[in-house]
């Protein structure tokens, strides 16, 4: 196995965000690394972020459970590839998760 990759398991397929502009590179990760296919950033990047924002901007549970379900395979395939320093579970929740649109906030607002 040195060298050589291990096969991402056939989880939920990472297919959001769409490209915007239609025509542009996807900011899609590339497994079982989790990083941006069009920026090479650790996915999701803060363009990815945005476009699954607002592409589930009516849908935040659908969201949530998108997220989940790649924070899932992408904590498997990371412990895979680096079993010793690799992100933690709580780091890999805090990139993939945490920042859904669908979190209240802490006190609710004056109105």
């Amino acid at each position: 196995m040195c060298g050589q990759f291990p096969v991402p398991r056939l989880g939920p397929h990472p297919d959001r965000p769409r490209a915007y502009p239609p025509g542009r590179r996807p900011h899609l990760p590339i497994r079982p690394l989790w990083v941006c296919r069009a920026c090479g950033l650790p996915w999701p990047c803060a363009e990815a972020r945005l476009l699954l924002k607002v592409e589930y901007a009516d849908q935040p549970v659908e969201l949530a459970i998108y997220l989940s379900g790649l924070y899932h395979e992408a904590t498997h395939d990371l412990f895979r590839l680096n079993p010793h320093d690799g992100p933690t579970p709580r780091e890999l929740f805090a990139r993939f998760v945490a920042w859904g649109p669908y979190r209240r906030p802490l006190v609710e607002p004056d109105r």
